[in-house]
Parts: structure tokens; sequence; C-alpha cells
């Protein structure tokens, strides 16, 4: 960070056309935080209590999101790959673990896929494969999600909540919710950052390339996911060598914060066997 006037400048990289906000916290092997369409860094404050004391974690907000720039242009995977992997050469980082999540696991798969020397280990949570091998959710709830964008923030979340939460948690911790989205947006997407990292993805698929993945791999996923069901996780597991397979029974789309607790145990299992493999 640099200090500018009285004010201290936020951290961010110059990477390519953009400036990409990025915090760093920890010290021990990188790992990089990617989430899904629309999040930003904030939102993974769990996961940075929890991998700091073991890692040095880096969490960024993609393009469209937060504080990083949002340009309204065409956006496409290979974008969203430039930028991440860019992030990383920024911070001299040759070697990551990287987890990804939902929309950030697409990219951590081409991320394996296209420069597995930067991938230490690799964790794919809540995301598919794309293409006609993957399984889509419910008309209703694309619907519901793109329709949340129209929506006031307050709404908005709301509406959220009900697609990545299980109903069960929905019903039992509605204070926790709230907490959890309010705690979220604060790295919100801009609309057309949203729209335009959404048509980005619309074509990914990586089912015929799956099994060039070489890298240690964990697929993570919550049996009530509605937004990306789990049956998209068997599918990853079953078709890269070697990948373990966890699922969080009765968890949705949002279990990273549902069962933090339980999936960041997962996580850090997986990764202290892959320690120094880098």
């Amino acid at each position: 960070m640099t200090l500018e006037g009285n004010e201290l400048a936020v951290p961010t990289a110059r990477v390519h056309d953009i400036n990409i906000y990025y915090e760093a916290r920890g010290e021990g092997e990188p790992l990089l935080l990617i989430m899904g369409l629309g999040g930003g860094s904030s939102m993974w404050w769990h996961q940075v209590e929890a991998f700091s004391e073991e890692h040095r974690v880096v969490t960024f907000d993609y393009r469209g999101v937060g504080r990083s720039d949002k340009p309204d242009i065409p956006y496409s995977v290979e974008m969203l790959v430039g930028d991440t992997v860019g992030l990383l050469e920024s911070l001299e980082i040759g070697s990551a673990h990287i987890y990804g999540l939902s929309m950030g696991g697409m990219i951590a798969q081409e991320i394996a896929l296209r420069r597995p020397e930067m991938v230490t280990s690799l964790i794919l949570g809540a995301t598919s494969c794309g293409g006609s091998h993957a399984i889509a959710p419910s008309h209703e709830t694309l619907q519901a999600l793109f329709g949340s964008l129209t929506l006031p923030p307050a709404e908005a979340a709301s509406a959220v909540a009900s697609l990545i939460f299980s109903p069960a948690f929905i019903e039992s911790s509605p204070g926790q919710i709230k907490e959890m989205m309010a705690r979220g947006m604060e790295s919100p997407p801009s609309p057309h950052g949203f729209r335009r990292q959404a048509e980005a993805i619309a074509g990914f698929d990586s089912y015929d390339r799956l099994g060039e993945i070489s890298v240690p791999t964990l697929v993570i996923a919550g049996t009530e996911d509605r937004l990306l069901p789990f049956e998209n996780s068997r599918v990853l597991a079953s078709r890269i060598p070697d990948a373990e397979l966890a699922l969080l029974d009765g968890a949705g789309h949002g279990y990273i914060w549902e069962v933090a607790d339980e999936a960041d145990r997962i996580v850090l299992q997986f990764l202290r066997r892959h320690r120094g493999q880098a």
C-alpha cells in the first residue's frame, strides 16, 4: 500500500487494462481465493480468518466488481483468466493453491488447464464443467437470480439469499443471513459487470479437457445447491484424475458461509496434505 496525501491508498495492481483491488493476509504458501459471479473479496471473510494462520491468503475483486475497475466492454473467460494470472504475477507469486467458488471454480479450472505450473493444488467449490454435460439450475432459479439486479439493494440481498442458502438454514438463521449478506455486499458488482461476467462464462465448457488437469484437486459442494446442483461436482470429480469429492449434506450454494467451519476444515486438511509441492 502507498500513502496519497492524508489517506491510505487501497492496494491495487495494474493488470493489462485495469486496476485490480486485492488483499493479502498471513504468511506461508500462497492461497488464492476466487469468488463467484458478481462476488468480491469481502465475501471470503470467514475463509481469510481460517486460512491465513497457515497461508498467505490473497483475495481480489474481479473486473466489474467492488473496488476494481468496471469497464463496460465484452468480457471473456480468457480475459478473466488473464486478469487472475496477471494479479499473481504482479504479486510475484509463481505458484499458488487456488480455491475457486462457482464462476471462480470455472476460472480456476482454466488456470489449471492453461497454466498448470502456477497451480500447487486446486479446490473447486460449487461449480461445474459448463456446456452440455453440466446440470443446469431451473429456469425459475435463473429468472430470480437475474431479476435481483433490478431490485433495491436490500430486496436484492434477500432475493439472492433465498437462492444461495438451503431452506432449512433460511428458516433457522435469518439474523445470521442478514449479517452475512451485508458483509458480502461490501464489494458489490456493478449491474453491467454482473451481466458481462455472466456473458463471459455462458460458453464455458471444460468437460472434454478435465482429464488434462494434473494437479491435486478437491471438489466440494452442498447437496442443497439450487444454482449449480451438486451433481455437477460428481461430474468434475469423475473426470479429473484422482480428484477428491466432498459433499456437505444439506448445505446450499453458499456453503462457505452456511457450514463454514466444516467446509474450511475439509479444505485445510486437503491443503496440508499438498503443502510444499510448489
